[in-house]
């Protein structure tokens, strides 16, 4: 979990915890099951919970966005609201663990695909852009790619940021999921993921997370104020003409469901027109993710300031 600074930019912020604590969570998980670590992850969780003041001011302010965007006032616990969203990101830790372990199989995962986009995944064919978020499981992408059977993806994140999961995520040894960092994403860079969309591979890359240098950003209205999302994944849709989808993987009654929608294609973004689909897409995105927020309050697991003007740091992350 990165540590959250009133005033500091989300991706400048140090991960909290050490790379050797962390494996040896997985490997306690591994060896006395899930169970007997749990109430571990508990201590952790409290640990973060109480001495983080300014993550815990960011998940209340989310918290009363929600329930006022909403109008319902059922969302969050009457007593510890914050401390249960820290609880759900402690138990998407464990499952994150398992996943790694490979024991999130297929049938234990269930689909929401009106729009057929699995379909595309097993079809073959040249690839497409999945813009996922940090509402539920960000390792849907690992699930995916069983979903698929076997479709290499490419999942472009802030590496820095999460370095001790990441390791211990190249340490798994799952040769279908590259990790890309975003701050490197050059000319060659994009030739060569226009070169794997052409083989058939998926690029995933989160929505909801603003560059910290020289990122191009949209304004748009997310739980009833405006915040800044990045243009970075539209553009790159629009940069390599191709096909947008949907997804993120939430959790109810214990089971896992993956939601994906068909959102765009961008080969019919023309260039002169190009920032106003980027913005049309941006704020249908912030739509969607503030909807997935009310199926899964809870498991929206940003700890960092969000909407303008908070913390007094009007672009603050």
């Amino acid at each position: 979990m990165p540590e959250a600074t009133a005033n500091v930019h989300w991706a400048a912020q140090k991960e909290r915890g050490s790379f050797l604590g962390i494996k040896l969570t997985a490997i306690a998980v591994r060896l006395l099951g899930r169970r007997a670590v749990t109430p571990v992850i508990q201590l952790i969780v409290l640990y973060f919970f109480v001495t983080g003041r300014a993550a815990r001011h960011n998940v209340r302010d989310y918290q009363r966005r929600l329930v006022a965007w909403s109008g319902r006032g059922d969302l969050f616990p009457r007593s510890r609201a914050v401390f249960a969203q820290y609880l759900a990101f402690g138990e998407c830790m464990l499952d994150r663990f398992d996943v790694w372990r490979g024991k999130l199989r297929l049938a234990s995962i269930d689909m929401d695909d009106p729009d057929r986009v699995r379909d595309a995944l097993l079809a073959g064919g040249r690839g497409q852009l999945l813009v996922c978020t940090h509402l539920g499981n960000l390792d849907v992408c690992r699930a995916m790619a069983e979903l698929g059977e076997g479709v290499a993806l490419n999942v472009l994140m802030h590496l820095p940021n999460a370095a001790h999961f990441n390791r211990l995520l190249g340490e798994s040894g799952d040769r279908r999921l590259r990790l890309m960092h975003v701050g490197d994403l050059d000319t060659s860079a994009m030739l060569e993921l226009s070169q794997r969309l052409e083989r058939g591979e998926w690029i995933a890359i989160a929505g909801d997370r603003v560059p910290e240098h020289g990122g191009r950003v949209v304004d748009a209205d997310f739980l009833g104020a405006p915040a800044a999302f990045p243009q970075g994944p539209w553009l790159m849709a629009a940069m390599l003409r191709c096909p947008v989808n949907l997804v993120c993987c939430l959790k109810r009654q214990g089971r896992y469901r993956i939601h994906l929608r068909r959102f765009a294609d961008a080969a019919g973004w023309e260039r002169g027109r190009r920032d106003a689909a980027i913005a049309r897409a941006v704020t249908d995105y912030a739509a969607w993710l503030a909807e997935r927020c009310l199926d899964a309050p809870l498991q929206w697991f940003n700890f960092h300031p969000y909407w303008h003007g908070t913390n007094g740091a009007p672009h603050a992350r």
